[in-house]
């Protein structure tokens, strides 16, 4: 008798329900927001990455259905062959101009923007110093590129030094990091880290995913943030979070973009952004450049929630950005934790290995600036009831 072929599979998924790791996706019967809609009823979102609240915002709606009467939907092909339109070209020029770069290319996705960027820049007989908690995008594009990965302590300057102290024989260099980490929600001494790579003459990259829309003047990002503009090799950044549509970016200067669009195999490769997603994005950046109105109101919103977590006793960790986790330990308790939550009426799914360490499983409470005053108080006293049940605080 044959075996099952999957066998193995089932056991594992076993394995994971067991421990508390297997993840229910949840699916969502409404626009993404302040609020949505999940079996039937209206619960307090706070899992997602809509900071700005732009996802469902009417000017980007808007913008997206005038453009497909204007181009229709999709490219068609790859960027290469056929499947570029003005509009890409135009976003691409804005979005320079509004990071104050050289030039931007845009890809499918963030994810997509680091497996098309580090390969194309470093290979074989190469060396990448990545910080040791970088994204799983930045950790699969390094493992893409073939070259030798040193990984250093955590934000840890001085760790970085020593690595490149002991990396010999190599030929290109790269220093990567993230700019805010999602998970805890600190953010990268990218300023110490840009003066490593001045020092000894090395490339540096920053993924920042979570700082575009969200750090800097207006939401310009990280660069910004430490006013390092020309100073930093390669920004990449997404726009499925602050931006609220989806998309990657990389900016930087013009030869490493011209390098990206012949030698990046995800723009090479893969189809372009959508009509519709471009447009989006298009109006998204004539937001963010009109107003900060957006920007301040999530950090206020992101501060405010952070401090009377803390009050009510709640672990939240050294995050210096809207982001705030609630530190919990153990995957049962989160997994716990995030069903009590959904019961009472908020949204906030838990987060365990491996996404984060052993141990350090928790909620990651995702501020927006579309939340309303009384939208948080009243998921503060939902976390204080599931808290005090649980004997978390």
């Amino acid at each position: 008798m044959i075996a099952d072929k999957t066998q193995y599979l089932s056991d594992q998924l076993d394995d994971l329900k067991a421990q508390g790791l297997y993840n229910n996706i949840r699916t969502i019967d409404s626009p993404m927001d302040a609020h949505v809609t999940i079996d039937g009823r209206k619960l307090i979102n706070l899992c997602a990455n809509n900071y700005l609240g732009l996802a469902n915002h009417p000017r980007l709606k808007q913008a997206a259905k005038d453009a497909i009467d204007t181009y229709g939907i999709g490219p068609g092909a790859v960027r290469t062959i056929a499947g570029t339109f003005s509009l890409h070209e135009t976003l691409e020029t804005r979005l320079a101009q509004f990071k104050k770069a050289e030039a931007v290319v845009t890809l499918q996705s963030g994810f997509t923007a680091n497996l098309a960027t580090i390969p194309a820049l470093v290979g074989k007989g190469d060396v990448i110093f990545s910080d040791e908690l970088n994204h799983a995008s930045i950790i699969d594009a390094c493992r893409l590129s073939r070259a030798k990965v040193m990984r250093y302590r955590h934000n840890d300057v001085d760790d970085l030094r020593r690595v490149i102290s002991e990396a010999t024989d190599y030929n290109r260099r790269l220093i990567v990091t993230d700019g805010v980490f999602s998970m805890d929600g600190d953010i990268a001494p990218l300023d110490k880290l840009v003066q490593v790579a001045q020092e000894n003459g090395i490339m540096i990259m920053v993924d920042d995913a979570h700082g575009e829309g969200v750090l800097g003047n207006g939401g310009r990002g990280i660069v910004d943030h430490f006013d390092l503009h020309g100073q930093v090799d390669i920004e990449v950044g997404t726009m499925s979070k602050a931006f609220g549509v989806v998309g990657g970016i990389v900016a930087g200067k013009q030869e490493i973009i011209d390098w990206i669009k012949q030698r990046g195999r995800p723009f090479l490769f893969s189809s372009a952004m959508t009509v519709p997603d471009v447009a989006a994005c298009l109006e998204a950046v004539d937001i963010l450049e009109n107003s900060d109105e957006l920007v301040q109101k999530l950090w206020a919103n992101g501060k405010f929630f952070q401090t009377e977590l803390a009050k009510l006793g709640f672990d939240t960790g050294d995050s210096a950005t809207p982001i705030v986790p609630v530190m919990l330990g153990e995957a049962e308790t989160a997994q716990a934790f995030s069903k009590e939550l959904f019961n009472e009426g908020v949204f906030a799914m838990a987060i365990g290995y491996p996404t984060v360490p052993q141990g350090k499983a928790r909620i990651r409470v995702m501020n927006s600036a579309v939340h309303s005053n009384a939208d948080l108080e009243e998921a503060l006293s939902i976390f204080e009831t599931v808290g005090k049940r649980l004997s978390v605080i």
